[in-house]
């Protein structure tokens, strides 16, 4: 209480000396804020925070990520989930409005949203500290081509933030990581990047940093691809997401032609088309045959094992590059941060995985790191918080 009421007393005081020092300037400082200052360009640009679905998952992919995964205190129960849950959820709103959190102590950050989104998922150490144990099947099988370390994998709570301004995505999540404090310790963080919009067009397919154009393929119908559709009430508008950290060998790849490149992807690095197509979007034909007999997309192309057919079986992929550290040396740990999202991870996600893990050339350069798996329950109205369904 002690502690509240002289923070309260600083606020009041340090309003009070706001006011004589702006009286002393004539409103210069109060003048010089950069959505203020004459001529400037800044607008606030916000994305919906309510709705029957958490934003960051259809939404146009912004510049900036960073993932958080939490793993729960000891005793904490579903009475306190419910209440860690009004807290992330009423901060998540008024961030992405544009409005500082409730014990923002940096509100002068929080007034350029710059799209940010903020979304929740819950791992299998949620439910059980819930004591809810019914959900939905996300277990994954063990793949060969793993390499999983601990410091990368798994947690009870995951909280996505995504925003096109790196100062917002920064205090945003500081500030949700102090409001989770009390109830969680952080077991990683993750942060990625894409090319911003002031570079290449919104919409335009992004590339990893092995120069690959990377989610060319998307869901067309996510009503039957990445929303749940059926099930219990907090649940439904749900989704599923796999979070796989991706280790790239750039020092291998670079030693490799831009023949053997392509022959590996299945697709020209140039434009991302089809070794049998002309432009990126153009469908690969898996049956063409070279001039002595041979596929021209061969067996073991990363395109021909990630194909799906049925449109209503494929994920929705949102990926971010990650470039961290260089060593003595020069080598960079560099690498890609895969979130896929789908209605039914047995039925899309586990498949295509299985044919990656057995037989694709780029896992000579790639190696998955980690790997946790969330499920995301469905948005929530305004006067509303996410998991309402599930934990009140």
């Amino acid at each position: 209480m002690g502690r509240d009421l002289t923070r309260r007393g600083l606020l009041v005081g340090g309003a009070v000396a706001a006011g004589s020092t702006l009286a002393a300037t004539g409103g210069y400082l109060a003048a010089s804020r950069p959505d203020e200052r004459p001529g400037s360009a800044a607008t606030p640009t916000t994305e919906p925070f309510h709705g029957p679905h958490q934003a960051g998952i259809a939404t146009e992919p912004q510049t900036q990520a960073a993932f958080l995964g939490l793993d729960l205190r000891p005793g904490t129960d579903r009475e306190a989930l419910g209440r860690l849950m009004r807290i992330l959820t009423d901060d998540a709103r008024r961030l992405t409005e544009g409005e500082p959190g409730l014990a923002d102590a940096q509100p002068q950050l929080a007034g350029i949203p710059a799209r940010l989104t903020v979304t929740f998922g819950f791992g299998p150490g949620l439910f059980t500290a819930a004591g809810v144990g019914r959900r939905p099947d996300t277990d994954l099988p063990a793949f060969p081509i793993d390499r999983l370390q601990d410091r990368w994998s798994g947690g009870d709570l995951l909280v996505q933030l995504c925003a096109d301004d790196t100062v917002t995505l920064a205090h945003a999540l500081r500030l949700i990581a102090k409001d989770a404090r009390a109830f969680a310790t952080v077991r990683w963080t993750q942060r990625g990047f894409r090319r911003p919009p002031t570079s290449q067009p919104a919409g335009q397919t992004q590339r990893n940093m092995m120069g690959q154009l990377d989610g060319t393929v998307q869901p067309s119908d996510l009503d039957r691809a990445v929303w749940i559709g059926d099930g219990p009430e907090w649940l439904r508008g749900g989704t599923l997401m796999v979070l796989r950290r991706i280790r790239m060998d750039l020092e291998e790849w670079d030693a490799a032609d831009e023949a053997a490149k392509e022959f590996s992807i299945g697709r020209r690095l140039s434009n991302g088309a089809p070794l049998t197509g002309g432009r990126e979007h153009d469908a690969p034909d898996f049956q063409a045959k070279d001039r002595i007999g041979f596929p021209v997309i061969h067996e073991a192309a990363h395109i021909r094992r990630a194909h799906v057919a049925d449109p209503a079986r494929r994920m929705l992929r949102r990926g971010y590059n990650y470039d961290e550290a260089i060593s003595s040396d020069g080598v960079t740990e560099t690498g890609l941060i895969f979130a896929s999202y789908q209605a039914d991870i047995a039925r899309q996600f586990v498949p295509v995985q299985r044919r990656l893990a057995d037989l694709d050339l780029l896992n000579t350069w790639t190696t998955p790191i980690g790997s946790a798996v969330f499920v995301l329950p469905p948005g929530c109205a305004p006067g509303g918080w996410i998991g309402e369904a599930l934990l009140a």
